[in-house]
């Protein structure tokens, strides 16, 4: 038995989203405030033991006018207007053994192994008496207000009368869910009304999802610190193990041969605490502390007679030292404080899904299903531990010896770290993506990257569709391992030829769009020739992106071999200047992609409306292409529209004066010499044969001119595209420049 998905309707920014969960662990990723944070809430308030109780922010921003249009017109018809819920939908995935665990979940008795749904929903008790009472306290309200009185009471709106009386107008209602009323998206068909859960029978709703299910929580905050710490909500390692000890572990009855058996014998103890230990040790050992010493966790008893029935224990890192003279201790302790906090931290994750996988084994009716959410793992660890983490979590979870038969446990791990991505692969990903334009649309969707797929793609070598499909998503999987991508995480994308324009983007990005230093930019280093296999993830993902890219001029196939006869060696395979007549281009980028062109002639005559792209009616978030286009170059009294094939020689070009000058000889850039004066055309020929020659390093350059500061500009392409990205990353209904959105409808109830 296990949670197979979830749907969430008017929580916070998630209106309607369904997010399938993985049989093992799930991780939640996307940008910030996207709602990953959002989707944990959501569990705590609907399912939790904590106090927390929901509040108007709770509901989404559309249910807030629902809520004052009642208020107004309630009495006029808007009684037909129904008052905002928040549900929960709650789908199960049940094996033949395990029907009897759901018996007052199935719809029918005509049930045929289709998915269980149970819906919680946080709705009014009484809608008419709601509007009655908030009535009744508008009336109150304005008794005795003078005309002229700026002061207005509570409460105004009904918003305004639920902030404080929400907790006891609204409930929480159960309900069953029949899966042939819902569609393949597990959205309900049109006047489907599910039946009420519990509502006559002995077990309440509450109770009936409680014998299935048990949710806990690790959060992010886990204050976590040693001893010499002031933080009042803090606490060390040691103090954590004696709560599991006080809470879990079996202890000796007799505290008075307790007391005698410490008292005359440390060893005793320390013998049983080793004893009942042993479990969570073997299972702590799994986790591999990487580094040259490997410490070992060691629970040794503090003889304090003051603490001993309060099974007072420290825990002690054993170090073991071969080098020791012959006839010392070859071991010696530390206490934990003396530890990194990072491994402390991991330590006490772990301890503390023990201590959750302990108490559910302990449940009088234990739930078969064990679902854990952990907030951010990375807070405190660096990035080895983040990996072992995500890479053992699953088998802390799972006790050798224990009768795990129909039981199950289910992870679900938020996280902003791409090292956590890189142990899990694309499998367990669910991407929450935010809508583009945020104050107009205050929503997120929520992608199963285990569905996604390559459909359209070309690779040269492959006949076969499917292997070239199987090979394109392999690349993806590789890349974003090796780079520890974080595409996930990224408000906006840039993907960028290569080493050069990597290294020189973050000054560029000064220089033409300061506003992008405020978003955050997930920069790939993809090349012409890959990047287009990029293309549907992006689409999939729906992150707005600029690729920038060289033209990449060469000549045909039959052209290359008459120019060998000449002997131009010397001249990279194949490249030519984009002047010369008949050129192509060897981007697949800019043949594949967008504007999927490949004569030079074109390519340089394209719109500038052809380079960007919507990804979809669903997605409107864009992608645009920039690479080098003509531009006027000066050069002593003589002017020519040229362009040039790389972002190399494209900067020369552009800043041709600058870049000839002798004290910028070191930039690699220099082709002039005092004896000899050259035209135009002869100067951007030698450019091109310098830049384009295999002497040329192109590292030098960018480094060379990260040194020299101002004085240069940047290409126009570049220019162009960065100042495009900046007024389509959205923020606050503004693009990063500071203008509203142009393209996307406001309405007056958005503003």
């Amino acid at each position: 038995m296990l949670i197979k998905s979830f749907q969430l309707k008017n929580f916070r920014r998630l209106k309607d989203v369904h997010v399938e969960l993985d049989p093992k662990t799930s991780i939640f990723v996307g940008a910030n405030n996207s709602g990953k944070t959002s989707a944990t809430q959501a569990f705590k308030l609907f399912l939790g033991q904590s106090k927390e109780r929901f509040n108007l922010y709770d509901f989404h921003v559309e249910c807030w006018k629902t809520f004052d249009i009642i208020g107004v017109n309630w009495g006029d018809k808007g009684e037909e207007l129904e008052m905002p819920k928040i549900s929960l939908d709650l789908w199960f995935e049940v094996e033949s053994q395990d029907i009897h665990r759901v018996i007052d979940l199935l719809p029918s008795l005509d049930w045929k192994d289709a998915p269980i749904g149970v819906r919680i929903e946080y709705a009014p008790k009484d809608p008419a008496g709601l509007i009655d009472r908030f009535n009744e306290a508008i009336t109150k309200a304005q008794e005795g207000i003078k005309e002229d009185s700026k002061y207005r009471p509570w409460p105004q709106t009904l918003t305004d009368f639920l902030k404080k009386q929400l907790d006891s107008e609204y409930a929480l209602f159960y309900y069953v869910l029949d899966h042939e009323q819902f569609d393949e998206k597990f959205s309900p068909i049109a006047g489907y009304q599910p039946a009420p859960l519990g509502g006559t029978g002995t077990k309440s709703g509450s109770k009936v999802v409680g014998s299935l299910l048990r949710v806990d929580f690790l959060n992010a905050q886990r204050h976590l610190t040693d001893e010499h710490s002031s933080g009042g909500r803090a606490e060390n390692l040691s103090t954590r193990f004696s709560r599991f000890y006080e809470r879990n572990l079996e202890k000796h009855e007799d505290d008075h041969e307790a007391m005698k058996a410490l008292v005359d014998s440390e060893e005793r103890l320390n013998s049983h605490l080793k004893s009942v230990f042993k479990p969570m040790m073997d299972s702590l050992a799994k986790l591999k502390y990487p580094g040259f010493d490997d410490p070992q966790l060691e629970i040794k008893s503090a003889l304090n007679p003051k603490s001993l029935l309060n099974q007072g224990a420290q825990v002690h890192y054993t170090i073991n030292n071969p080098n020791f003279p012959s006839g010392f201790e070859q071991n010696f302790s530390l206490p934990d404080h003396y530890n990194g906090l990072g491994y402390k931290n991991l330590i006490y994750m772990a301890v503390e899904l023990l201590d959750f996988h302990e108490h559910w084994i302990a449940s009088e009716v234990r739930p078969p299903l064990h679902l854990v959410f952990v907030e951010e793992p990375e807070a405190h660890l660096h990035v080895q531990l983040q990996q072992v983490f995500i890479r053992q979590v699953q088998n802390i979870l799972r006790q050798p010896g224990q009768d795990d038969f129909g039981y199950e446990s289910q992870l679900v791990v938020t996280t902003h770290s791409p090292h956590i991505i890189y142990e899990s692969g694309f499998t367990p990903i669910r991407y929450f993506r935010r809508s583009i334009c945020p104050a107009i649309e205050q929503k997120s969707t929520v992608l199963n990257l285990s569905l996604f797929k390559i459909h359209d793609v070309e690779i040269e070598g492959y006949d076969d569709i499917d292997t070239a499909r199987h090979e394109a998503l392999e690349f993806l999987q590789r890349y974003m391992k090796l780079t520890h991508c974080d595409l996930f995480f990224a408000d906006g994308a840039i993907l960028v030829e290569g080493n050069v324009e990597r290294l020189l983007l973050p000054i560029m990005i000064e220089k033409s769009a300061k506003e992008l230093r405020s978003a955050y930019l997930s920069i790939l280093e993809v090349g012409g020739a890959y990047a287009h296999r990029f293309k549907e993830l992006i689409d999939f993902l729906g992150i707005t992106t600029l690729v920038i890219t060289d033209i990449d001029s060469v000549r045909l196939k039959k052209d290359i071999e008459e120019k060998a006869e000449e002997g131009d060696e010397e001249i990279k395979a194949g490249a030519c200047r984009t002047s010369e007549e008949g050129a192509v281009t060897s981007n697949e980028a800019l043949k594949q992609w967008i504007p999927g062109l490949t004569n030079i002639a074109d390519l340089l005559a394209v719109d500038e409306a052809k380079k960007e792209i919507v990804l979809s009616e669903d997605c409107p978030a864009k992608v645009r292409i920039a690479y080098q286009t003509l531009q006027t170059v000066a050069w002593e009294g003589q002017e020519e529209k040229l362009v040039g094939r790389t972002l190399e020689e494209t900067f020369a070009l552009e800043n041709l004066e600058w870049s000839q000058d002798l004290s910028r000889k070191h930039l690699g850039l220099r082709v002039i010499t005092k004896m000899n004066r050259f035209t135009l055309d002869e100067v951007a020929q030698k450019l091109f044969i310098r830049v384009s020659g295999n002497s040329f390093k192109k590292t030098n350059f960018a480094l060379g001119l990260l040194l020299e500061g101002e004085g240069w500009d940047v290409p126009v392409y570049i220019d162009e595209g960065l100042k495009w990205l900046a007024s389509n990353l959205v923020f606050s209904g503004e693009s990063l420049q500071g203008e509203p959105r142009t393209d996307v409808e406001v309405t007056d109830a958005d503003q």
